[in-house]
């Protein structure tokens, strides 16, 4: 069940949060793995932790939002047969508040990093005739969140791409997916709230807790084993579709 044995995976943001439990877990199933990081220290660090447990994985630094840098990793890499874009960044913000800075940044990493990855990857795997491709969303695309508008201009825009993707390539035999979590507990919510709520740490990590119905965040481990279903030749006839993972945040909060 949910054997990966080699399966080669490119996975965006692989070095921290999801998108570094997704590498442990997918190389634990057999996977080789391919982290794609602009801090090469996390993945570094990622990939010695694959390595000591017995799995393997290759580091390549690149930024998402360049072209240029997806082209020569994805020529250097050459076979592909999974693609997970889990890199992303949020903000907080409203409409009137937030600058034109900001919503472009959101949109080059969170959009244009994961429009890129697709434009290098479904070639390769329209010549293999085979792929499967996850893309992270997140509720912020179904549900109005406070203070997330152009966070979640971005994760609208990838559940969007998804089933574009999962419509012009089913008949190549590649798969489309997204998923949407809730608030998951990685470091970058530590180093977030950190950041836009100093001094008021544990409290609003107890808030965004509540606000979930489970009474808790999601953990990563628990992100990335839906990640790997919806990879695994177990879920092949899936495609274009959205998963929520939430903890009953979307259909227990109305």
């Amino acid at each position: 069940m949910l054997d990966l044995t080699g399966k080669i995976a490119f996975i965006t943001g692989g070095g921290s949060g999801i998108g570094k439990a997704t590498s442990v877990v997918f190389a634990r199933q057999g996977a080789i793995v391919h982290i794609i990081e602009i801090n090469a220290d996390n993945a570094s660090q990622t990939a010695r932790e694959i390595e000591q447990a017995g799995g393997k994985a290759f580091i390549h630094q690149c930024d998402v939002s360049n072209q240029q840098q997806v082209k020569e990793v994805v020529a250097e890499i050459g076979d592909i047969d999974i693609l997970v874009n889990s890199a992303g960044v949020a903000h907080v913000g409203k409409a009137d508040n937030t600058s034109e800075a900001d919503f472009d940044r959101l949109y080059q990493i969170n959009v244009k990093g994961v429009y890129n990855c697709l434009h290098e990857i479904i070639p390769v795997m329209v010549k293999n005739n085979n792929g499967v491709i996850l893309n992270l969303s997140s509720i912020a695309a179904v549900v109005g969140l406070t203070d997330r508008f152009a966070y979640s201009m971005t994760k609208g825009a990838v559940q969007a791409m998804t089933y574009s993707v999962a419509r012009d390539y089913i008949k190549n035999n590649i798969r489309c997916n997204c998923i949407c979590p809730a608030r998951v507990h990685t470091p970058f919510v530590d180093n977030f709230i950190a950041k836009n709520y100093p001094g008021q740490e544990q409290e609003i990590f107890d808030k965004l807790s509540a606000s979930q119905p489970i009474g808790r965040m999601g953990s990563t481990e628990e992100i990335a084993n839906l990640i790997l279903y919806l990879c695994s030749d177990e879920a092949s006839f899936i495609t274009g579709s959205d998963y929520g993972i939430d903890g009953g945040f979307i259909k227990l909060n109305t």
